[in-house]
């Protein structure tokens, strides 16, 4: 090969990682650059050992049942994939429908917007939102309702991303977070005017703890929304291969077990609520929430292939290879999961608590 085209060549290399890793997924579109990956706040050589000791939890899937053990399982989690999360999806972690014409942007706002209409705040009240991660939901909502939104995460690495992301959107006046386990909220009893939670309380071993918490913290005649993963009628726990997609899910995602459609009333009414809708957003007319899955699989290889760059050069740490493995197969198994209806991210509950306490016989 003669010089001319060795330097041809190099250019195209050059120019090709030079696309990947400062153009693709600025800050401003995806949250996060790819030079800028990292374990959240596990230090780089440490990320390889954590992803190890997520997995050793699913060996001791007793210990992940229990209200103990699974904030350090889900802090963990979210040390290891908020980075690749941000870069590759975006600063709002759930799923929304399709919605033709509109970018995937648009319509996960307007899946956002619509919980907080739901509950029904006014410009100025105090909301909560229940597992805020790096706080998309929140700042769509702040800007929408003009509501003061104050979130919670168990992860001190969204905790800061979070707030930086409120100072750079100009929302910090309406925004705030707080560091800490959603099933001992750090909060007054009958301090706020509403609450939601996007895709969040899956994490909890038991949805009556969590719902119990809001429920304290919510003033009597407040509304509550809840978008829920579960399984839905189709799932049959006799089909491997149902079987086999479900434990995909939540081994991917840090899920203490994925429950039944028909479980979450039944826990919201345990702890006081009463219910006032419940629906599956998933379902027709609603077009598929894992349409963004099947065409960012492209996406994904890319993806791939430069965190596996990054790591061998240095720049992302070794593990993250791993982690970003992980979530590859992950997608494959949510998109199983929508297609073949046998899971959903967003069944919606709206709960209230009632203005009076019940009276007791």
């Amino acid at each position: 090969m003669d010089s001319l085209s060795l330097f041809c060549t190099g250019a195209l290399l050059a120019g090709g990682l030079y696309w990947f890793v400062c153009v693709l997924g600025p800050a401003e579109q995806k949250g996060k650059r790819a030079v800028d990956l990292s374990g959240g706040s596990i230090s780089a050589e440490k990320v390889r050992d954590n992803y190890k000791q997520y997995w050793s939890f699913f060996r001791r899937p007793k210990e992940i049942e229990t209200a103990e053990k699974v904030p350090d399982f889900v802090d963990t989690f979210y040390n290891l994939v908020t980075d690749i999360y941000e870069w590759g999806w975006g600063q709002s972690f759930h799923f929304s429908p399709f919605i033709p014409g509109k970018s995937h942007r648009d319509a996960t706002r307007l899946h956002e917007e619509m919980a907080v209409d739901l509950i029904d705040v006014k410009p100025g009240e105090r909301i909560l939102d229940v597992g805020c991660g790096v706080g998309g939901p929140m700042r769509a909502i702040a800007a929408h309702s003009r509501a003061k939104v104050v979130g919670i995460t168990i992860n001190d690495y969204q905790v800061n991303r979070a707030r930086m992301h409120n100072k750079k959107a100009g929302l910090d006046s309406l925004c705030e977070v707080v560091c800490g386990n959603f099933l001992e909220m750090p909060f007054q009893d009958n301090s706020f005017d509403g609450a939601y939670s996007i895709e969040a309380t899956c994490h909890a071993p038991k949805l009556e703890d969590v719902y119990a918490e809001v429920f304290r913290v919510l003033k009597p005649g407040s509304l509550y929304v809840s978008y829920e993963w579960v399984t839905t009628e189709k799932y049959r726990a006799d089909n491997p291969e149902h079987v086999e997609v479900i434990q995909g899910i939540e081994r991917g995602d840090a899920l203490p077990g994925l429950r039944s459609y028909s479980d979450i009333a039944e826990a919201a009414k345990k702890v006081g609520f009463e219910i006032v809708k419940e629906k599956d957003l998933a379902k027709p007319p609603s077009l598929p929430w894992w349409t963004r899955l099947k065409m960012g699989r492209i996406a994904y290889w890319r993806n791939h292939i430069l965190v596996i760059v990054l790591a061998a050069i240095g720049i992302a740490p070794k593990g993250t290879v791993d982690v970003h493995d992980m979530l590859f197969k992950t997608a494959d198994y949510l998109t199983r999961g929508g297609d073949s209806g046998i899971f959903s991210p967003m069944h919606m509950i709206l709960l209230r608590k009632p203005k009076e306490a019940p009276s007791k016989s």
